[in-house]
């Protein structure tokens, strides 16, 4: 069955479903029944539930042996007629999770964990993927701790320091160089020592995604508490300018 090729998502919505997903599966639905009555009342508007079998045409990613077969419920989006997708023979990607004690049953993570197949979806997905289980791949970012600026000798010199703290406790810093005449430049070390290979992280990948979707908005005033106003000032410019760099998470 033909299948008219979905928008491809940005790089942090996939990253979204692949962390919050134990189990990915490139599958094609064997059937699909739809679900009524008190079962589906609390389908949002719009939507229609289905309970579907598919058959694993490739395990992705799963905690553990899966079956060749699965069995899961999905709220599909109905057209402007109020008609849902046909299914059978769908080739999708599914981002789910286990269902205990039922070997054969997953759990979609999401409403839209349900995607269809595409070659670069499917890529997208296994690259992700990869860059999360490597070892050293960046952590989830909570917060930031202290921040400091050192001013130069010449006027508009100096270095700003800023430590990201993490989920695991993994040092992540951020460090702004300012030379008169010369753009900021900006890098980011996963470590304790801030070094001359140390560089700003390439978008759409994973660093870039903690940092991008995970930093707050704003230096806390916490982070400068023990600065001096004017550089507390410069290293808050100098987060802005980071932020800025890095662009919107989404969009």
């Amino acid at each position: 069955m033909a299948q008219s090729a979905a928008p491809l998502p940005g790089y942090a919505e996939v990253a979204d479903l692949v962390l919050g997903s134990p189990v990915l599966l490139d599958a094609q639905v064997r059937s699909a029944v739809r679900i009524k009555g008190a079962e589906a009342a609390n389908v949002a508007q719009g939507r229609i539930r289905f309970y579907v079998e598919a058959d694993v045409l490739a395990l992705i990613r799963a905690p553990g042996a899966m079956p060749t077969r699965v069995g899961y419920v999905v709220d599909v989006p109905v057209d402007a007629r109020g008609r849902p997708p046909k299914l059978n023979k769908r080739r999708v990607l599914l981002f789910a999770r286990p269902v205990s004690g039922q070997a054969a049953m997953i759990q979609l993570t999401t409403l839209d964990s349900q995607r269809d197949w595409s070659a670069d979806l499917d890529a997208l997905v296994r690259r992700v993927g990869r860059e999360v289980v490597v070892p050293g791949a960046p952590p989830a970012v909570t917060g930031l701790g202290n921040a400091f600026h050192v001013p130069g000798t010449l006027p508009d010199e100096g270095e700003t320091q800023i430590f990201v703290q993490t989920a695991t406790g993994a040092p992540i810093s951020l460090s702004i160089l300012r030379r008169p005449g010369e753009q900021r430049r900006w890098a980011v070390a996963l470590g304790e020592i801030v070094d001359d290979a140390a560089a700003a992280p390439q978008r759409d990948t994973l660093l870039w995604y903690r940092l991008a979707c995970g930093l707050p908005r704003a230096l806390p005033p916490g982070s400068t508490a023990n600065e001096d106003p004017a550089n507390a000032a410069i290293a808050r410019e100098d987060y802005q300018f980071v932020l800025e760099q890095l662009g919107p998470c989404r969009g």
